[in-house]
C-alpha cells in the first residue's frame, strides 16, 4: 500500500495492492498519461520511456513540453511487450523481431507458459540465475542418460 492509499477515501481495501486508485475512472478509449500507463503495466515510467527508443510501433503522443499521452492501442502493445519480456522471458531483440515479422504491429496471443516460466515466477528475482542454473543442469543429465540409454 502507497502513501497515497493512506489519503484515498475511495480507495477499496479489498483491491490489489500497488494498484492506483482514482475517484473518476476513465473510458477505455482514453488516452493515458505516462504515469497512468506505468501504474496499470507495474514498470517505472523510464522503461516506457526505453520501450519507446527499441520498439518504433510505440509512438505516443506528445504534446507541448514532450508530455506523452498513450492511445489505447499503445497501451495493448505496451501490455503485450511486456508480458513477453517479463513473463516469457523473451530478450528485447527477440520482441523486436516477433513484431517485424507479424502481419501488423501487434504480437500474437501469448503461448500459455512454460513449466520453466512458472517456476522462475514462483521465485524471488534475485534467485532466478540460480534457479536457472539448476534447471540447465538437470536438463543436461536428463540428456546424457537418454544418449547412454540409446547407445
Amino acid at each position: 500500500m502507497s502513501v497515497l492509499d493512506l489519503f484515498d477515501v475511495t480507495a477499496d481495501p479489498s483491491a490489489e495492492p500497488g494498484a492506483r486508485r482514482t475517484s473518476r475512472a476513465k473510458s477505455a478509449e482514453a488516452f493515458r498519461t505516462i504515469s497512468e500507463v506505468a501504474d496499470e503495466l507495474e514498470v517505472p515510467q523510464h522503461v516506457l520511456r526505453f520501450w519507446e527508443s527499441k520498439f518504433p510501433e510505440i509512438r505516443p503522443m506528445k504534446r507541448a513540453g514532450g508530455r506523452r499521452y498513450y492511445r489505447p492501442d499503445d497501451v495493448l502493445l505496451l501490455r503485450q511487450i511486456r508480458q513477453y519480456l517479463y513473463e516469457q522471458g523473451f530478450t528485447i531483440k527477440g520482441v523486436q523481431k516477433l513484431l517485424r515479422e507479424s502481419s501488423g504491429p501487434r504480437l500474437a496471443p501469448a503461448a500459455p507458459p512454460t513449466v520453466a516460466a512458472k517456476l522462475v515466477a514462483a521465485v524471488p528475482r534475485d534467485q532466478h540465475r540460480e534457479l536457472l542454473l539448476d534447471l540447465r543442469a538437470e536438463l543436461a543429465s536428463l540428456r546424457d542418460r537418454l544418449r547412454r540409454s540409446l547407445k
